[in-house]
């Protein structure tokens, strides 16, 4: 009863010391838990429910999106989640194997209502029948296929395919690597594998989080609303330009200024320039230090020498080894001054005791000029400031010519090629949270001294009940300490895990998925390995699209630094986007530099060919075609070079164009980059010839333009 009533004093000390924060944290943690699920009913366009198995044994189970149970029954679910085991044979179930199932039923809806249904007879001994029966299997897929696009991609839940099934569901640990030509659905397969891997693996993924790194801001936007319409959040989306937290890489590099610094050997310059600004004085000139009270004292090269052999040998990044290196300079000057001060003039041992030797080097450490000679020879560095200063002169580190290109002023905005540059920086200075320590140090000092205060007052509050009964009541005082009391009001960070993995570079994420892998630099894949140090990946990519010049040329090349052979290879053949039409178009292109090559077959054909025509003026011909081609559904694409996208733009002040166009609108105009993961309903490619000549994997880049139309494709020539 004593102990009963002494823990109630706490909860109220607790209580009216922090008032509000126990609702307040309450009402943040049910927002985090239901958020997923609001963002799934939310998606009521697609339907939460898709499909309806019916088992052999009686059994009857609805799939959707996400599960969905009885408030006053958690055995008997409304609708299973599509990742749950009992949903497989919604995929994998065919005639013959049916997995236990007696049919299988497909629901097309739109917003709330039900358009169609469509049952598959696994079984032929059932002979039930619901007059919903068909005999294409495939029917629903293709009217998928076949719809107007929206400018934003939606999940797949309802056509998952077994070839696909397979690669989502596959275990989460090591790399996998999933290769797939155009159309063969790698970015959807990738983004239901991370909705698959936080449903399987909820407690350790929800809170370590995982990474999607996709090319560019469009794909981003594009792929936006996948994965919180199947309720999940626990997702963070970036390009390789947001991957350095502070920075927010715009610039434009290149493609041979953007291929040098995508180099491996970048390590091994900047940690040789980083090694450069550890400098000693020249042998003839030492640094002279002027104190105020004691003359001028010398800092000579052997001396500084001696404290840079020490700093290195720590193996500590630069900033971290800066604090050693200070110490050896300021107790050589406190030596130097204390042989002056305290020579015996009759050849005798120092003059001076301990304590004024003591005395003596604090001086030295509170000396400015000191500081300023330590600076000089050890500077405290920046990774920004470091990159910054390396590209206004990398002479020296590279050969002139490729030295040339990679120059420019300083403050210049930073580009996605600068990000790893960034990263390897942070990696070989490191960051010297001394200061940050100690005025932490000093916060928590303060609320345990005012936490002892609060519990000084509870002691001297005790009712006069408590006073009689003094050698036997527990007050809160002794059920809690000052430290302990402290910790229950410190602020607890309620940002999700993803938003706390935005702002901390050294975040280590559960899992880590790429899309277009092929495009990343050596020195992209050094930053994304460090922010994975279990090697949980699915990398995503199609090396026959490889635009970037710093690209890497096979999975080998990417992984044998990291895991050898040690990943599995998985290749989806199927081309669910492009018709048979246009991927023939597509391929020819491709045989001009590989004869033998073979494209993923198509599983439709929709008898349209697609067309071209030359023409003097490009920009009057792209407008015309366009107002031609423009629907009242669906969305319609130019894809062009860079060089004629301003002219472009003028002639159509209706298309989305930028770094970060709206792909809900019509019309959009993008170059050929832009377009890696997207789709539309007709595309229209402006000078083919000219994307294939404007850069280093020009065949590539076309490849891709040719290959993001559903339905019709034109080209138009210069002539």
């Amino acid at each position: 009863m004593l102990r009963e009533r002494a823990e109630a004093a706490v909860r109220d000390a607790l209580k009216d010391a922090g008032t509000g924060l126990q609702a307040r944290l309450e009402r943040d943690v049910l927002v985090a838990e239901q958020s997923g699920l609001l963002a799934a009913y939310n998606a009521g366009d697609q339907g939460l429910c898709f499909g309806r198995l019916v088992f052999q044994d009686g059994r009857d189970h609805h799939i959707g999106r996400i599960g969905i149970r009885e408030d006053d029954d958690e055995r008997t679910p409304l609708v299973i989640d599509w990742r749950a085991d009992v949903a497989r044979p919604f995929y994998l179930a065919t005639g013959h194997t049916p997995m236990g199932l007696s049919r299988r039923r497909h629901i097309s809806t739109h917003g709330r209502d039900v358009t169609g249904l469509h049952d598959e007879i696994l079984d032929l001994r059932d002979g039930t029948r619901t007059g919903h029966e068909g005999r294409d299997a495939d029917s629903v897929l293709l009217a998928a296929l076949d719809a107007a696009r929206t400018g934003r991609m939606h999940d797949i839940v309802q056509t998952i395919q077994a070839e696909q099934d397979r690669v989502i569901r596959a275990p989460h640990q090591g790399v996998l690597v999933v290769e797939g030509g155009p159309g063969t659905g790698k970015t959807a397969v990738a983004l239901h594998r991370a909705a698959y891997l936080l449903y399987a693996h909820r407690e350790q993924l929800a809170r370590r989080a995982v990474l999607v790194v996709g090319p560019n801001p469009a794909f981003l936007g594009y792929i936006g609303e996948v994965l919180p319409a199947l309720g999940e959040t626990g997702v963070l989306l970036a390009t390789m330009g947001e991957l350095f937290p502070g920075v927010h890489a715009v610039g434009i590099d290149t493609p041979e200024a953007a291929e040098i610094k995508g180099r491996a050997a970048m390590a091994g310059i900047l940690t040789r320039y980083v090694r450069d600004q550890q400098t000693v004085p020249p042998t003839q000139d030492p640094i002279e230090i002027d104190h105020e009270d004691y003359g001028t004292l010398l800092l000579d090269r052997d001396t500084a020498e001696d404290a840079r052999w020490d700093a290195r040998g720590t193996g500590l990044p630069h900033n971290l080894a800066r604090p050693r290196f200070a110490t050896r300079i300021i107790d050589a000057l406190t030596a130097q001054l204390a042989d002056r001060l305290g020579a015996d003039p009759f050849g005798g041992p120092n003059l001076l005791d301990p304590s004024d030797i003591a005395q003596l080097g604090k001086e030295i450490a509170a000396s400015g000029e000191v500081h300023a000679a330590i600076e000089r020879l050890w500077p405290s560095l920046t990774p920004q400031g470091l990159v910054e200063r390396f590209l206004a002169d990398p002479y020296g580190y590279l050969p002139d010519g490729e030295a040339e290109f990679l120059r420019r002023a300083p403050g210049a905005p930073w580009t996605p090629a600068d990000v790893p540059l960034l990263d390897e920086a942070a990696e070989l200075l490191g960051d010297d949270d001394s200061a940050a320590r100690a005025a932490a140090a000093r916060e928590r000092a303060q609320r345990v001294a005012y936490a002892q205060s609060v519990l000084d007052v509870s002691y001297a509050s005790r009712t006069y009940e408590f006073e009689d009964e003094e050698s036997e009541v527990l007050g809160a005082h002794d059920i809690i300490d000052a430290e302990r009391f402290a910790e229950r009001h410190e602020e607890d960070d309620h940002r999700s895990a993803a938003e706390r993995a935005a702002a901390d570079r050294t975040w280590a994420f559960g899992h880590i998925i790429v899309d277009e892998a092929q495009e990343l630099s050596a020195m992209a894949w050094r930053l994304l390995m460090r922010r994975i140090p279990t090697r949980s990946m699915t990398l995503v990519g199609d090396p026959a699209q490889t635009g970037d010049a710093a690209g890497c040329g096979s999975w080998q090349e990417i992984l044998d630094p990291y895991v050898g052979e040690r990943y599995e290879h998985v290749m989806l053949g199927v081309n669910y986007r492009t018709p048979a039409e246009i991927m023939e178009v597509a391929a020819e292109v491709r045989r001009t530099e590989e004869p033998g090559f073979r494209p993923p077959r198509s599983v439709r054909s929709t008898g349209v060919p697609p067309w071209e025509v030359t023409a003097d003026d490009l920009v009057g011909a792209v407008a015309d075609a366009v107002a031609r081609e423009v629907r009242e559904e669906g969305r319609l694409a130019v894809i062009a070079p860079a060089a004629h996208l301003p002219a472009l733009a003028a002639a159509l002040p209706d298309a989305a164009h930028g770094p970060s166009p709206d792909l809900t609108r019509p019309v959009v105009l993008l170059e050929s980059r832009q377009a890696k993961g997207l789709e539309f309903d007709t595309v229209l490619v402006a000078d083919p010839d000219g994307i294939r000549a404007g850069a280093p994997h020009g065949v590539n880049d076309l490849y891709v333009a040719l290959t993001r139309a559903t339905q019709r494709l034109g080209l138009i020539r210069l002539g």
